[in-house]
C-alpha cells in the first residue's frame, strides 16, 4: 500500500458500500417483478454508491437493463456495461443543438417525451439504425413526458415509432399506497398500453413495486430500494442496507449545565454533558438540520452499539454528539460513529435530520473514503 492509500483508508469519515446486498436487493426486486423484467436505475452516480461499482455487481446479478438521467452518466455505464447491455436516459434527447449523433455513439437509447425529441430523433435516424428509445407519457407528474395520449399519438402517426422498444410513464405518490392517484395513473396507462400493445411496458419504481395494484408490468425499473432504502414507508424495510456511513470522534469535552455548543448558541446542555466532537459536517454532505437545537430534536448516531443525539449546528466540516450516557473509553478519539447502516437505519437518520434517504445519499462528499466489500 502506498502511502497515499494508506492515508485515505484512515481518513476520518468511511463509507462502506456492499456489492453483494446490492445484488441481493436486485434479485429481491427481480423476483418481484416475475414474470416481468426488473431493471436498475444508477442515475446520480448510482444514489452516490458510484456508477463504477454498481453497475457491474448489478449487471453480474443479472440485470439487463439499465437506467440514467443524463447522457454523461450513460457513457460511464456503457463505459463498464458489455455492449448487449440497454441503457436508457431518462431525462430525454437534451436541448443542445443535435445531441442525437452522441446517444447513438454511446448506444445509449434516450427516453423520449416531446414531439419535438421524437422529431429530432426521427431526423437523425432516417437512412440510419440508431440505438432503441423509450417513449414517455406523462400521466400525472407535469415534468417530463408526452402531455395526453392524443399527443403522442399525433406525434407517432407524424414520425412513427423510429425503434422504440418501451412505452413508459412515472408514478406520483406510490410511496403513498393509500394515494388516489395511483390508481388513476395505472388506468391512463393502462388506456396507452392497449394502443400500443406491441410495446413493453414499465410504470413501477421501487415504491411501485409493493402497491396493491402490482403494476410491475414488463419491466420495472427500482432505484432507491437497491441501494437499501425503504420502498415502503411505515412498514419494515424489505431492502438489506447497502451503504454505512461512519466518522471518527477528534476530541471531547465536558460542559457544564447551560453551557452551548455549536454555532449561534442553538443547544443548551441541561446536564454536565460530555460531548463527542466528529470529523465529518455540512461540507461532506451531511443534512444541515441533523443536529438538535433547543427545542427541536435532530438525528442519531451509533458510538459503540448505543445511539447518541447530535446536537448543535452543522459546521461544515464537523459535527457534535452527547456521549454523555456512554463509557468514557468507549467513545475518545479516534472511534467511529455510525450515522446510518445497520445500527441505524438511512431512512431514520434522514427523517430525523429533517430530510429524505434519496438526499442524503446522493449528497455523500468527496472526502469520504470508500471501502467496497462483496464484490
Amino acid at each position: 500500500m502506498n502511502r497515499t492509500a494508506a492515508i485515505s483508508s484512515n481518513a476520518a469519515g468511511m463509507l462502506t458500500i456492499d456489492l453483494e446486498a446490492l445484488a441481493g436487493n436486485w434479485r429481491e426486486l427481480a423476483r418481484r417483478a416475475a414474470p416481468g423484467r426488473c431493471g436498475a436505475v444508477i442515475k446520480a452516480d448510482a444514489y452516490g454508491v458510484g456508477i463504477e461499482a454498481a453497475a457491474p455487481a448489478l449487471h453480474a446479478a443479472g440485470c439487463r437493463v439499465f437506467f440514467v438521467a443524463q447522457a454523461s452518466e450513460g457513457a460511464r455505464a456503457r463505459a463498464v456495461l458489455p455492449p448487449s447491455v440497454r441503457i436508457y436516459v431518462l431525462n430525454g434527447l437534451e436541448s443542445e443543438a443535435d445531441p442525437a449523433a452522441d446517444y447513438a455513439a454511446q448506444n445509449l437509447a434516450p427516453v423520449i417525451g416531446s414531439p419535438d425529441e421524437l422529431e429530432r430523433w426521427a431526423a437523425f435516424a432516417a437512412g440510419r439504425r440508431p440505438p432503441p428509445s423509450a417513449l414517455h407519457l406523462d400521466t400525472g407528474m407535469n415534468r417530463l413526458g408526452f402531455a395526453s395520449l392524443s399527443e403522442l399519438r399525433t406525434a407517432l402517426d407524424r414520425c412513427g415509432a423510429v425503434g422504440a422498444d418501451l412505452l413508459m410513464s412515472h408514478f406520483v405518490a406510490s410511496e403513498e399506497p393509500d394515494s388516489p392517484l395511483n390508481g388513476e395513473q395505472i388506468a391512463r396507462f393502462d388506456v396507452a398500453r392497449a394502443t400500443l400493445p406491441e410495446l413493453p411496458a414499465s410504470l413501477a419504481n421501487s415504491s411501485g413495486m409493493f402497491l396493491p395494484q402490482a403494476p410491475a408490468y414488463d419491466l420495472a425499473r427500482p432505484g432507491y430500494a437497491l441501494y437499501g432504502g425503504n420502498p415502503t414507508p411505515g412498514a419494515p424495510n424489505p431492502m438489506r442496507p447497502v451503504v454505512t456511513l461512519e466518522v471518527a470522534i477528534q476530541q471531547t469535552r465536558w460542559i457544564e449545565p447551560d453551557e452551548t455548543c455549536g454555532y449561534n448558541q442553538q443547544w443548551t446542555a441541561r446536564r454536565r454533558t460530555r460531548l463527542a466532537t466528529l470529523l465529518a459536517g455540512y461540507a461532506d454532505g451531511l443534512p444541515r438540520g441533523a443536529g438538535a437545537i433547543d427545542g427541536r430534536a435532530g438525528a442519531e448516531v451509533a458510538i459503540a452499539g448505543c445511539r447518541c443525539k447530535l446536537v448543535g449546528r452543522m459546521s461544515m466540516d464537523l459535527c457534535i454528539a452527547d456521549v454523555t450516557d456512554l463509557p468514557e473509553a468507549a467513545a475518545r478519539p479516534g472511534v467511529r460513529a455510525q450515522f446510518f447502516g445497520p445500527d441505524i437505519a438511512l431512512d431514520d437518520f434522514a427523517a430525523r435530520s429533517g430530510t429524505i434517504g434519496y438526499h442524503v445519499l446522493t449528497s455523500l462528499g468527496a472526502r469520504y473514503f470508500r471501502r467496497i466489500v462483496g464484490a
